[in-house]
């Protein structure tokens, strides 16, 4: 019996209708909608461009290089992560935010001319009713701007993904004319956004069925419906997943969950749960370098990985309960390491290149010191286990390194 066998997925149990679909594709927004976190700082180019390449080798479909309309840094920064894609022939896809003004989108063409990529403008108009208030917007005037910079785009030879923020409170009429214009003078992609956070699953479900029912599937055009999510209530994750539930294509996030206020949809999560869901194309791609992804931002941006962050946080797969560690060390012990990722974790460590790690705390019992030291091949004297057992019981924390080997003698360290 393997250990898939020993698992009973409820996960797999999907109402009539509720099945995800795929292929799914992923938009990194890390490099743009990531960088407007006010507590980020911005990485130089060397870094961006070595976020490039992690994200091409975890296979992700695009990415958003940034808004050159923003002024001569975003657009050098551009600039350096376009002639990169092209020199080294990298598969990932690109895309530039622009609002719905030539200013912006003119930049985005610019740069297609110098370096000969291909690049997607994410051409963005506020869309709620809360929005339009606030700005003193009338619905003609956001009908002739989205007109106007559709077509524009498309003038200049660019393919266009038409990106209403705040979708997600946004009332249906609004919606399905902003979208069906932005189709009519020629934009292929729609992107619907969740800006403030609002949604929840059955949210996401409605408004994305609702997209492919009264836009898309009536324009008789083979449109890429996109979903962009925010965390502002914890629920990006979830939303994204019922937003491709519900049709969606394509799901935007960025690394560790960057982005304003509370951040995006987590990519790395996100990429988590496809491979476990069996979703192509990520049932089949190999994440063992997600975890470098993620430091890889980290470090460029400053901004740290939580130690009980999922997968790549440095508890993800550490325990010091003594329950717990004794049944991994029962499943290592049967020579099974699927088995002992499993056992008392929902996400196995091999999938991702990572490996269950037992230490010593108040919680422990002495099989995690007797494997510990076997680990390190340290002779696991009753001496030393009962001493570092009742240094263990009497700490208020999980003992570091330093702390065990103390309780070791120098002569047994050294074998």
């Amino acid at each position: 019996m393997t250990t898939p066998d020993l698992i009973y997925d409820w996960n797999q149990n999907h109402p009539p209708g509720l099945k995800p679909p795929g292929p799914v594709l992923i938009n990194d927004e890390t490099l743009r909608d990531g960088l407007q976190s006010p507590s980020v700082r911005d990485p130089s180019i060397a870094e961006k461009i070595e976020i490039l390449h992690l994200m091409e080798a975890l296979g992700i479909d695009s990415l958003d290089l940034g808004l050159p309309g923003a002024g001569p840094r975003a657009v050098e920064a551009v600039t350096a992560l376009a002639r990169e894609i092209i020199s080294n022939k990298l598969k990932i896809r690109a895309n530039c935010a622009a609002r719905t003004h030539e200013n912006d989108i003119r930049p985005i063409a610019e740069i297609v001319q110098k370096t000969g990529l291909a690049i997607e403008a994410a051409t963005f108009i506020g869309s709620s009713p809360i929005r339009r208030f606030t700005e003193g917007w009338t619905d003609d005037f956001l009908l002739q701007t989205t007109e106007k910079a559709v077509q524009y785009a498309v003038s200049l030879g660019l393919d266009v993904m038409y990106v209403t923020e705040d979708t997600s409170r946004c009332d249906p009429e609004t919606v399905k004319k902003l979208y069906t214009t932005a189709i009519q003078y020629g934009a292929r992609a729609i992107c619907i956004c969740d800006t403030a956070g609002h949604a929840t699953p059955v949210g996401a479900l409605a408004l994305v069925r609702f997209v492919i029912e009264e836009v898309v599937k009536p324009s008789g055009e083979k449109i890429r419906v996109d979903w962009h999510g925010h965390s502002d209530r914890g629920l990006a994750i979830a939303n994204s997943l019922a937003a491709i539930i519900g049709g969606a294509n394509s799901v935007h996030g960025c690394a560790i969950g960057l982005g304003e206020r509370v951040g995006n949809t987590q990519v790395d999560q996100m990429l988590v749960n496809l491979k476990l869901m069996n979703i192509a194309p990520w049932d089949q791609q190999d994440l063992t370098k997600l975890k470098q992804y993620c430091q890889g931002v980290s470090r460029a941006t400053g901004v740290p990985i939580p130690a009980n962050y999922p997968v790549v946080g440095d508890d993800a797969f550490r325990t010091a309960t003594g329950v717990h560690a004794a049944a991994i060390i029962k499943a290592y012990r049967k020579n099974d390491v699927v088995l002992a990722n499993s056992v008392y974790s929902g996400v196995p460590s091999h999938l991702f290149g990572l490996d269950q790690i037992i230490d010593v705390g108040p919680m422990s019992g002495k099989s995690n010191i007797l494997w510990w030291l076997e680990r390190r091949g340290i002779p696991a004297t009753d001496e030393v286990v009962e001493r570092i057992y009742q240094r263990a019981k009497q700490s208020n924390h999980t003992l570091s390194e330093t702390e065990i080997l103390q309780c070791v003698p120098a002569a047994a360290q050294k074998k």
